[in-house]
């Protein structure tokens, strides 16, 4: 069965990442016309109109639209689209040469230029807010300012790269953004023209972007990826007057640090992550008694919340007495109730506690090479993706189990039933997703004899990979 995509709950989270003015379009065209009556909540022109004017009833108005070739003005919108040809007066660069061209000739250039779709093979168009799941689109249209738009081109890039190259006619830009995108099968940006500014209110400031409707959870994963690596919308400026080095992330301002931690010796670090209940622990036991050295960042965290510690007075100070034990120490499970669904609260907490977190790996780091140049040293980081760590390290390994025996595991393990457990799992990143970041992957669903060869033969991996870097 063919995967039916939840439009309203992707539109509704790009709409907030991305705080559009205006609703995404969903573009279909028809191979018959009498099927706009099988579409609900259809409108159909009272009056002649052009594709801009349909696209701004849409985005701006709310309105489900549909149109055929006797809904439009002129043979021009509806050639974009392929419901008719256009005339010899247009062909011959006559129609152009009215107002966009010096002479006839360029005009020709220009009508030859435009990319239109195969004539005869449809009968009609509809456009609809895709909120609304009004139908399944071919494409989809965005219309945005150039930051936002820009935003969508990094997300669009962030997995399987690929340089994006965009068109501009002129005049007629909608065969830039519809039908080039219809012919390629790609994403298509351009800038509104003359008309489409004039006839269908388009802002100076917009920018639009067809998108095939099978990117646009592409789309949506990198812009949400984006989002959590501090990439956002609207941009917030470092200022052009001040030192901008603490602006920049760590791959440009970072970078000392970073060779510092991974080392000039034989080093070998090897970040280890999963989802909740997948495993992590059990992997990380066995690789220690192949020899591996073992940092797990939740011990850290236990550790640097200490009484006395800088990091627990820092969380007293912040949200009160009450998080604290009766000899002083830390209750955690009334800390995690706290910050669990209250975000501000959570990234509160972890200003206190990641900078000491990150004092601590690097004094563990630095005493376990000091006594042995060719450690191989895991570092056990539950949230390490999420949190944008990965570049630390030489190499990651995702511990993984499927969903549904992380929601056992965890039932089981925590004395929760299967929608609590079911419920915390969806809070954090998809283990499918964290298998796209990993060099290895140990599949821990099955026996532990099996975790255990899967282990084994990493280890062999790791000490080979040590070897040739020698």
């Amino acid at each position: 069965m063919e995967k039916q995509t939840d439009w309203e709950k992707l539109i509704r989270r790009m709409e907030l990442l991305m705080r559009l003015k205006s609703f995404p379009v969903a573009f279909k065209m028809l191979e018959k016309k009498e099927d706009l009556d099988e579409i609900p909540f259809m409108r159909r022109p009272a009056q002649k109109k052009t594709m801009c004017q349909l696209i701004t009833l849409v985005r701006n108005f709310d309105w489900t639209v549909g149109a055929d070739l006797d809904d439009f003005m002129s043979p021009m919108c509806p050639s974009i689209i392929g419901l008719t040809d256009i005339p010899d007066v247009m062909k011959d660069g006559t129609f152009r040469n009215i107002v966009w061209t010096k002479t006839k000739q360029d005009g020709k250039k220009y009508e030859a230029a435009i990319p239109r779709l195969p004539l005869g093979k449809y009968e009609a168009v509809a456009m609809a807010p895709l909120a609304y799941k009004p139908f399944e689109p071919d494409i989809v249209l965005i219309y945005a300012n150039p930051a936002q738009i820009m935003l969508l081109i990094n997300a669009l890039q962030f997995e399987d790269y690929e340089v994006m190259q965009f068109f501009c006619v002129g005049e007629t830009s909608c065969s830039d953004a519809i039908a080039r995108c219809y012919l390629t099968g790609k994403p298509s940006m351009t800038i509104p023209c003359y008309g489409e500014r004039r006839y269908g209110h388009a802002q100076d400031e917009d920018l639009v972007m067809a998108l095939p409707a099978g990117v646009m959870e592409k789309a949506l994963t990198g812009l949400e990826t984006l989002y959590r690596r501090g990439i956002r919308y609207p941009i917030s400026y470092a200022g052009a007057e001040l030192d901008v080095t603490n602006a920049f992330p760590m791959s440009y301002g970072g970078m000392g640090q970073m060779e510092g931690l991974r080392g000039k010796d034989n080093r070998l670090l090897l970040g280890v992550t999963g989802g909740i209940a997948s495993g992590k622990t059990a992997v990380a036991d066995m690789l220690q008694e192949m020899g591996a050295k073992t940092i797990d960042f939740d011990v850290l965290a236990r550790q640097v919340v200490e009484p006395g510690k800088p990091a627990l007075k820092d969380i007293v100070n912040y949200f009160g007495e009450q998080v604290l034990m009766e000899d002083g120490s830390l209750d955690r499970q009334k800390l995690s109730d706290i910050v669990f669904k209250d975000m501000e609260k959570r990234k509160k907490l972890e200003s206190f506690t990641h900078p000491q977190i990150g004092v601590e790996f690097l004094k563990q780091v630095d005493e376990f090479t000091a006594n042995d140049t060719e450690a191989i040293i895991q570092v056990v980081i539950p949230l390490l993706i999420e949190v944008n760590m990965q570049y630390m390290f030489h190499k990651l390994l995702v511990v993984y189990a499927p969903p549904e025996v992380q929601v056992e595991r965890l039932a089981l393990r925590d004395g929760i039933s299967k929608d609590e457990a079911a419920n915390i799992l969806s809070s954090q990143l998809p283990i499918d997703e964290k298998i796209g970041y990993a060099d290895f992957v140990i599949h821990n669903d099955k026996s532990l004899d099996e975790t255990r060869k899967q282990v084994e033969d990493l280890w062999k991996t790791l000490k080979k990979m040590q070897k040739e870097k020698v």
